[in-house]
């Protein structure tokens, strides 16, 4: 079973994990900074189509995990996830030819669906071949893509449209993906516990001819048809986030922030270009501040995450509670604010760059701490169906993630840099309390949940 791969089979599985979540979020932000020139290109003037091209990206990230989670929960994590990789590679190809702006939007959106895979069916791996203690630390390495691979992206990509251009984004992203895919092909294995089981059983009742066996996981009394199990499957994300305040509530939070987080991708370019002058290229460079505030607020969280739990779990007499995952969350959360009111205020002044590019650190050392421990929580909730669990969180935070950016210009033109970030400011404040009352009341929610999973 996959809870007893070697340790390095199950760290081998994680590594290969993260490096396409790495680069399936790179892809999504590497066109930003080469927004202009395609514009150029393509002769528009829309800003809202221009910010599109980017934005489309995530609403595969909304479609793709309705059905590839419950596809990898009935059929296995390998093949639904391999498919996915081969299709995000496939479109890569796509978008690097694109005749016209139409046919890139349309392209984009088709990578993101195959590009959600990793994204989608990585903590469900995570939850089959790691034991709760060891969850945090493991779910720390995979999830360190969706927040560096964004960072990342606009550095790469401001330089790559400012010298060979923005059609290159693109086939850099092929030829890592295909790489990387072509890895996890190789060394890849089946870790749905319930797929392996009925395999087994499939394969004892041929060879032993006994039509009596059942699976561990299968319950007594009539079994549903096979076109039931896919249709449970297919609806069961979106009845976890609409029915369970658990999981709504904590999507919300990380969709806000997610969002906030491509606000600030689509809208950084245009606030250095036109406040400060600087080139395509050297706006890449104010990323560098994200990753740094990414890096150091992982190293923490990952460090720490497991031992908490350890020293939590011990003072609760040996029993644990997904709740233990939550405290931290909130200090990191009272961190998001600080960074829109620093930034907003220190753009429309126009005060010194290196003043702007400071006040991004907060939100991006904090935002980890609110990521990290929410995403294992879920997990550790619903350690059958984290996929599913997962997929609801990843079509939330997708969806506004594609939708807040399309705001992001006429907020800025209408309230200006320094209301504008502000009012982010104030909505990260309202937020912070929801780790709170998850703490109080998560553990009620789960024991009162009625719906049938």
């Amino acid at each position: 079973m996959p809870l007893n791969f070697p340790q390095r089979k199950k760290w081998l599985i994680v590594g290969l994990l993260s490096s396409i979540t790495l680069v399936t979020p790179f892809a999504s932000s590497i066109l930003a900074p080469g927004i202009g020139s395609l514009s150029e290109e393509f002769h528009n003037t829309n800003s809202i189509i221009a910010t599109m091209t980017v934005s489309i990206y995530l609403l595969g990230y909304v479609i793709g995990p309705l059905f590839l989670a419950p596809l990898s929960e009935i059929y296995g994590r390998k093949i639904v996830l391999g498919a996915a990789n081969v299709f995000f590679c496939s479109w890569q190809i796509g978008c690097a030819l694109a005749p016209n702006i139409s046919a890139l939007i349309v392209f984009r959106f088709l990578a993101g669906v195959g590009g959600a895979g990793c994204l989608t069916l990585g903590a469900g791996v995570i939850s089959d071949v790691f034991r709760t203690d060891e969850r945090g630390f493991a779910i720390g390495i995979y999830t360190l893509g969706p927040l560096i691979g964004p960072t990342i992206g606009p550095l790469i990509g401001g330089y790559l449209a400012e010298t060979v251009g923005w059609r290159w984004d693109f086939w850099i992203v092929l030829i890592v993906a295909v790489t990387i895919t072509t890895l996890i092909e190789i060394f890849n294995k089946e870790t749905n516990p319930r797929v392996l089981i009925e395999r087994k059983v499939a394969r004892l009742a041929k060879e032993t001819g006994r039509t009596d066996l059942r699976s561990v996981y299968v319950t007594s009394g009539p079994q549903p048809s096979g076109k039931r199990i896919l249709l449970n499957g297919l609806i069961r994300p979106t009845k976890m986030l609409f029915l369970s305040p658990l999981v709504f509530f904590l999507s919300l939070y990380i969709a806000f922030t997610y969002g906030v987080l491509y606000l600030l991708f689509t809208t950084i370019p245009v606030v250095f270009q036109e406040t400060y002058g600087w080139t395509i290229g050297n706006t890449g460079l104010v990323y560098i501040a994200l990753g740094a505030g990414n890096l150091a607020g992982w190293a923490i969280i990952t460090l720490r995450s497991d031992k908490d739990i350890i020293r939590r779990t011990r003072q609760n007499d040996g029993v644990f509670e997904p709740e233990m995952r939550l405290p931290i969350s909130v200090y990191f959360g009272a961190l998001l604010p600080i960074t829109f009111f620093w930034y907003g205020w220190t753009t429309q002044a126009k005060n010194h760059w290196i003043s702007a590019i400071l006040a991004l650190f907060p939100f991006s050392f904090g935002i980890i701490g609110v990521f990290l421990p929410l995403t294992t929580y879920l997990v550790d909730c619903y350690p059958m169906y984290a996929a599913s669990a997962i997929a609801a969180n990843t079509v939330f935070r997708s969806l506004v993630g594609m939708l807040l950016p399309l705001g992001g210009p006429s907020m800025y033109d209408t309230l200006g840099l320094g209301w504008g970030n502000s009012l982010l400011g104030f909505l990260c404040i309202a937020m912070i309390p929801v780790p709170l009352l998850m703490i109080k009341f998560g553990a009620r929610l789960r024991k009162a949940q009625k719906f049938v999973l």
